[in-house]
């Protein structure tokens, strides 16, 4: 029994446009015309319809199938098993993409409500970037000292963000002094800046122990924007990101913090 292209793109689900390609690209010729010259499609025909819209549905390009139709020495199984490995990866790439996104939904509804004026005058050019607070959401997901650090920001005020903030512009301005001064990080002035961050950080966040310190420190030589939550672009100088880890490192020694534990967490 023969089928028009009408009934064959009715009954499979797909476009007569689409069959015309199939039939262009090669993939599936009609094995018959009718007196008209219209293509009638046999049960072969169909057979391989199902295999290239199986196929499609697992994502193969065109010029792929067209392969493993055109070799007969081809292993469909293989390509199969392989496609299989790349869907698992993508499965994952799109799971973590959703967990971002939960995360995103939390993080954005932290912070107090400012208008644009308020913001700056309150945050000055310290920028609230999502993609990086999000980051680190995932990084430290199940963390004791996230969630509290994350409770604790949503449940500030405006006059909260207005004296943290206010602290940590007089410390920065200290900061930049002591570095522009050569200050050694291991100097008791690098020191007790360090350690004045530190107790910033548990004093409105949470509690914040010297190892604790050392990661989020490792942070901000690894990303720009970890350190633009401490010292906006404007104000930073070359190496000053390695300098506020180096004083960190050498004040968790002076409180007689152990070897640092790349593996360790907040």
């Amino acid at each position: 029994m023969s089928y028009s292209v009408g009934q064959v793109s009715a009954f499979a689900g797909v476009t007569v446009r689409t069959l015309h390609h199939y039939d262009k690209a090669g993939l599936l010729s009609p094995g018959d015309r009718s007196h008209a010259g219209y293509r009638l499609y046999g049960e072969a025909d169909l057979v391989r319809l199902q295999q290239i819209l199986f196929y499609r549905e697992l994502g193969f390009p065109l010029d792929e199938i067209a392969a493993i139709f055109k070799d007969p020495r081809a292993n469909p199984l293989d390509r199969l098993r392989e496609r299989q490995r790349q869907l698992s990866e993508e499965i994952a790439r799109l799971q973590r993409l959703t967990e971002v996104a939960e995360r995103a939904i939390e993080v954005q509804k932290t912070g107090v409500s400012l208008t644009p004026q308020e913001r700056f005058e309150v945050f000055g050019e310290i920028t609230f970037d999502l993609s990086y607070a999000t980051e680190a959401e995932l990084k430290w997901a199940g963390s004791k000292g996230q969630r509290e650090a994350m409770a604790r920001a949503t449940a500030h005020t405006r006059e909260d963000w207005r004296r943290l903030m206010g602290e940590a512009t007089a410390w920065r301005a200290d900061l930049l002094a002591g570095f522009d001064e050569g200050e050694p990080t291991d100097g008791e002035r690098a020191m007790d800046l360090a350690e004045e961050h530190r107790l910033h950080i548990s004093r409105w966040f949470t509690s914040c122990p010297p190892d604790m310190h050392r990661r989020i420190a490792d942070d901000f030589v690894a990303d720009p924007r970890a350190f633009a939550l401490v010292v906006p672009p404007s104000q930073q100088r070359p190496g000053l990101a390695a300098y506020t880890r180096e004083a960190v490192y050498a004040n968790a020694a002076r409180h007689g913090a152990g070897p640092a534990d790349p593996e360790g967490a907040r």
